[in-house]
């Protein structure tokens, strides 16, 4: 995985902890949910990252 990728991955994983906290504290539940799924994303490119590093090896 790419130093880009990660840092990719990462950016888009702590907007979507933000969005989740800012919809936690606002109550806003769909701006929450979006940040929960933001996170998801984030967290399933960086398993396929890993996957395709794997096979590369």
């Amino acid at each position: 995985m790419s130093a880009g990728d990660k840092a990719s991955n990462k950016v888009d994983d702590l907007g979507g902890k933000a969005k989740e906290g800012l919809g936690k504290l606002t109550g806003d539940k769909s701006t929450e949910n979006e940040g929960k799924v933001d996170q998801a994303k984030s967290s399933l490119k960086d398993a396929g990252e890993k996957i395709k590093d794997a096979f590369k090896s």
